[in-house]
């Protein structure tokens, strides 16, 4: 889900049309971490159900990006909430590397609005450039190998939006609470420094020093 996010990061938003929010395909509302990291942390919880008209909405904390893996390829790895037309929220973590298609994992398939999940993906300890994805303090996959991305990323906490081709104003209001980046491998957990602000037309974020609110402006 996160294919669209160094684009997002190289170019302005574009010129505002008739619509009531979002750009054509991807939309942000959230921020990327100052600094590099091992890792990144958050509890996510969705403050109404979203409200999906085409494609699918997303709050997500994640490393990586389009272009970013070895060679120019693309290369992520995130967890968070995600909600398409019909559905309500659930729980997953994606994959993206090695020049194959991204894998999305089901963690679980109910998320009522209000429920707290930590979540996080941390690069372990002694296995340098692979991972693993946690929820509440457990292990919620195996170990994943992203080649040479130990260090190298600014860990993203973002809330997200995709058209799925049809111009719509796809509507979310996401919390991100207990931010932190791993300062080393297997933790060191320290203070989510935000940095590049992902607010593109029609969304809105309102943070403070470790939380902040993603929804519809």
């Amino acid at each position: 889900m996160a294919c669209a996010i160094s684009a997002a990061l190289a170019s302005p938003p574009e010129a505002a049309a008739l619509q009531p929010c979002g750009n054509a395909g991807y939309s942000y509302a959230g921020f990327q971490s100052a600094n590099r990291g091992h890792g990144v942390r958050a509890t996510l919880l969705a403050l109404a159900k979203p409200n999906v008209q085409s494609g699918h909405v997303a709050a997500w904390v994640g490393v990586g990006g389009a272009g970013l893996g070895p060679n120019g390829s693309d290369q992520w790895l995130q967890v968070g909430l995600s909600a398409f037309h019909g559905t309500g929220s659930n729980l997953y973590y994606e994959v993206t590397t090695g020049g194959s298609p991204s894998r999305y994992h089901a963690i679980d398939a109910q998320v009522a609005p209000g429920q707290r999940n930590r979540v996080a993906v941390l690069e372990l300890a002694k296995r340098p450039d692979w991972w693993r994805v946690w929820l509440n303090g457990k292990p919620a996959s195996g170990p994943i190998h992203l080649p040479g991305s130990g260090g190298r990323f600014q860990p993203i906490a973002t809330a997200e939006t995709w058209d799925g081709g049809t111009r719509v104003c796809n509507r979310f209001s996401y919390r991100f609470d207990g931010l932190g980046v791993a300062a080393a491998r297997g933790g060191n957990w320290q203070r989510f420094v935000q940095a590049h602000r992902f607010e593109d037309r029609g969304y809105r974020v309102t943070a403070s020093a470790s939380s902040f609110v993603a929804d519809v402006g």
